[in-house]
């Protein structure tokens, strides 16, 4: 029997082969170069599996930690345990180190964006027992008035300014469908978990933008990651503008990829012409391509309308931005998109669209006015003071870093131009209109996905070898360091402007449920007072019961209140009308938060109230009273 001796290989007779380890000294081949043994080298774990698991077990140990029943100024900050934050400073560190494999696994960055918007946005949506933000209760209101009723009044005066809800129904439709469908009591079931849905959702669709104008992985998930680390304007939460937002977004992204004219792209298909990281172009489309897209989006941007007074405003603004590009010069979809909006303005939404028009004559050009944030009131307290500072750092410095990217990087700056100004289109709306207090808050968001491109364009440098000056050089190897700095910083900026008033947010379920047998007793036609519309439950059955929300004023007139609020009240409340005052816990947090009363307000007029004739206690417990209007008998 003719025996094998083993004979050396060179490297000239062994090729190497694919998923073996040819280092010398390891498995699969002897330390002289022997081809002796042809096993597979086990993989080491991968850093970012690592890195999830420990952060998912940080934040699982963490969460029934957190001392949400037990907030006192400064909300959940110092309620949530160090296990949480350092979670949070793991996942930092996973998706930093994930960056380096981007271009080659974007799954470990994609991965590392979902989790960090899970671990920032789902304790409460797993712990609480009430819907978060008190406001967000009448859009459940609204959802349980359409499943009783069967049908929508548009042109109906409901007040609580709930008549709007009626002329712009997409969101709520969409949700009694939901509800029939899961066989739950009411949207309240699903609520708390709107900003996971509506994040998950939105990552591929800005992943779609973003790669439309940039080939690197690393910036397009740095993107990504800033974008929700710089998203703390809570319009993410169960409400029409986070699913009209998202609709919005979806528009923008087919449009920026299929909307392309021939002949336009110009040297931004030259690679020598385009920064590293740039993408070229997509490719042009046919006259008939397009009016096929148009036709595509046409019932997109329909639901738009049908969702959401602003964010069809927004995307006409947008469009006609870029329609000052020879790029995108496209006026088809823009007028189409103008009409839709024209025509459910006109018809659905008329009386909205007519009151809001009779009051533009005052607020066009008040910019001061209109660049206001909430109310006419002072954030007060510590929480809603840092949270307010911290909202101010976080723009300004997502600006700065968006800022400098367009000084810098020029090139892509130049081939990334449409989504600038698609970015920077809403910012004249200050000149026209308040929206309410919000138009600051909206600004912002709709500004947002070009602001978090740009600002981790100034992060992430282009690759070595894409430029030899000295300085570039220098600038990719400091970036290893300003990154992790960077993003721990904007990290730090989040948590107090998402959960520095998050006080005023939760509310207990004895609360909801004094305020629901107040209103369920109630008559039809009765008269709701209350300090703000921010508490639980604050317009149930807001189609058979008036409200007065009376402290939603400038801090002058309630200061003058608060001296005889009964008599204040009493002189509010038509002849005949059965008047009833609910005051709860969550009214006395917001009012003193967002400054409408003074300091010690809210319980002045408590006791003044509970005290006078002309007040009549029904129920009474400490998160809450309810008081009946007895008019004096002449």
């Amino acid at each position: 029997m003719q025996s094998h001796v083993p004979v050396p290989a060179t490297e000239s007779s062994v090729p190497p082969t694919p998923g073996l380890d040819t280092g010398p000294g390891r498995p699969g081949r002897t330390a002289d170069g022997d081809r002796r043994s042809w096993r597979i080298a086990p993989r080491p774990p991968d850093a970012g599996l690592l890195t999830l698991l420990l952060a998912a077990g940080l934040w699982v140990y963490a969460l029934p930690r957190i001392g949400f029943r037990e907030m006192g100024d400064y909300g959940l900050l110092d309620r949530l345990p160090t296990a949480y934050y350092l979670s949070l400073l793991v996942l930092t560190a996973g998706f930093v180190l994930s960056l380096r494999r981007a271009g080659t696994a974007p799954w470990w960055p994609a991965a590392h964006c979902a989790a960090l918007l899970f671990a920032l946005k789902a304790p409460p949506a797993v712990l609480y027992d009430a819907v978060r933000y008190p406001w967000a209760s009448k859009h459940d209101a609204v959802v349980n008035t359409l499943l009783a009723n069967g049908e929508l009044r548009p042109n109906a005066a409901l007040s609580g300014n709930m008549s709007a809800y009626d002329q712009w129904p997409g969101f709520f439709t969409l949700n009694a469908g939901l509800v029939r469908a899961f066989g739950v009591e009411s949207a309240a079931a699903y609520a708390n978990w709107a900003p996971i849905v509506v994040g998950l959702l939105m990552m591929p669709v800005l992943v779609l933008i973003y790669r439309t104008f940039c080939d690197d992985w690393r910036l397009v998930w740095t993107a990504v990651w800033i974008f929700q680390l710089a998203n703390w304007v809570g319009q993410d939460y169960f409400a029409p503008q986070a699913l009209a937002y998202l609709l919005h977004l979806t528009v923008l992204a087919v449009v920026l990829r299929h909307f392309v004219r021939p002949g336009s792209a110009g040297r931004l298909r030259d690679r020598t012409f385009l920064d590293h990281a740039a993408a070229t172009v997509p490719p042009p489309t046919t006259n008939k391509q397009r009016a096929v897209c148009v036709v595509i989006l046409a019932p997109l941007i329909a639901a738009i309308n049908a969702t959401h007074q602003l964010t069809p405003v927004m995307l006409c603004v947008g469009l006609l931005a870029l329609n000052l590009t020879r790029r995108y010069r496209n006026y088809g979809l823009l007028v189409v998109a103008g009409l839709l909006m024209l025509t459910w303005d006109l018809t659905m939404g008329r009386p909205l669209f007519v009151e809001t028009l009779s009051t533009l004559k005052e607020s066009i050009g008040e910019l001061t006015q209109n660049s206001r944030a909430g109310y006419a009131g002072q954030l007060t307290g510590p929480g809603p003071e840092l949270a307010g500072t911290a909202n101010v750092l976080m723009v300004l410095a997502v600006a700065a870093l968006a800022g400098t990217a367009v000084v810098l990087r020029r090139r892509l700056t130049r081939s990334a131009l449409p989504l600038l100004l698609v970015s920077a289109a809403p910012v004249p709306l200050f000149a026209v209109n308040d929206y309410g207090g919000e138009m600051l808050f909206r600004v912002y968001l709709f500004a947002l996905p070009g602001a978090a491109f740009f600002a981790a364009a100034a992060l992430v440098p282009a690759v070595a070898g894409a430029h030899r000056s000295r300085a570039k050089a220098l600038w990719r190897r400091a970036a290893a360091f300003v990154l992790p700095a960077v993003l721990l910083v904007l990290l730090a900026g989040f948590l107090p402007s998402y959960y520095g008033k998050e006080k005023m947010y939760y509310t207990p379920p004895e609360e909801t449920a004094l305020v629901t047998r107040a209103l369920d007793k109630a008559p039809d036609g009765s008269l709701i007072l209350a300090t703000t519309g921010s508490f639980p439950q604050a317009l149930h059955r807001y189609d058979r019961i008036e409200h007065w929300f009376f402290a939603e004023q400038e801090l002058p007139e309630n200061e003058k209140m608060l001296k005889d609020p009964a008599g204040y009240l009493a002189d509010g409340i038509p002849p005949g009308t059965r008047a009833y005052v609910i005051l709860t816990r969550t009214q006395d947090i917001y009012t003193a938060g967002e400054g409408l009363l003074p300091a010690g307000g809210f319980e002045t007029l408590r006791s003044k109230l509970s005290a006078s004739p002309l007040f009549r206690t029904v129920e009474s417990h400490p998160y809450g009273v309810v008081l009946e209007y007895r008019p004096a008998t002449p």
